[in-house]
């Protein structure tokens, strides 16, 4: 049961009550549930891992986005992590393909250039293969330092670079609004 507590606490998010709980509720589950759980941990273990094109998890190499006709495959749009692909998705307006990053720059954690998927992002870009690249990272200090790592990056390539709008979201106060949101709001101001 200790194995299993300290093998649970390893999952972000989880700290050592929950892992207990979890713990107590797989021992109390029935063998069938708990044969489920263990199956699906390591079918994914076996069967996924990351497109070599865009880095994003999948099955299939390259993934759905990259092997696509449809898709815009010289617009490329750079997120954090793979499940940032499904936010864009859903707005159904954006047809071009993705770069995963696996994180973004954390000094205080770490997280240093060499350890986010940079190097393979160059490379596309020196191959000629992007016309556009859209920077998506979080309106975050390690997504905007990651933001602007990249801009620096890449300063001497003809990829046009493009950063997401942020500010106040739609349906929502001003009043609510903090200084940092505000102030990207005005930045970021459109004609009509």
């Amino acid at each position: 049961m200790t194995r299993l507590i300290e093998e649970l606490k390893k999952l972000p998010g989880i700290g050592g009550k929950t892992a207990q709980r979890l713990a107590f509720h797989i021992l109390r589950a029935s063998n069938e549930d708990a044969e489920l759980l263990a199956d699906a941990i390591h079918q994914v273990k076996a069967k996924l891992h990351l497109c070599s094109i865009c880095s994003n998890i999948t099955d299939v190499d390259p993934c759905v986005y990259c092997s696509s006709p449809t898709r815009n495959q010289r617009l490329v749009c750079v997120v954090e992590e793979p499940t940032n692909i499904a936010a864009i998705e859903k707005t159904r307006s954006y047809n071009g393909v993705y770069h995963v990053l696996h994180g973004a720059l954390s000094p205080l954690h770490g997280v240093g250039p060499e350890h986010l998927r940079l190097a393979s992002l160059s490379r596309r870009v020196e191959r000629g293969e992007v016309d556009e690249l859209i920077i998506a990272t979080n309106p975050t200090v390690e997504g905007e330092s990651t933001a602007v790592y990249i801009s620096r990056m890449l300063k001497n390539s003809p990829v046009k670079l493009t950063r997401i709008a942020t500010g106040i979201p739609a349906g929502s106060d001003i009043e609510y609004a903090d200084e940092v949101t505000m102030a990207k709001a005005l930045e970021g101001r459109r004609e009509l």
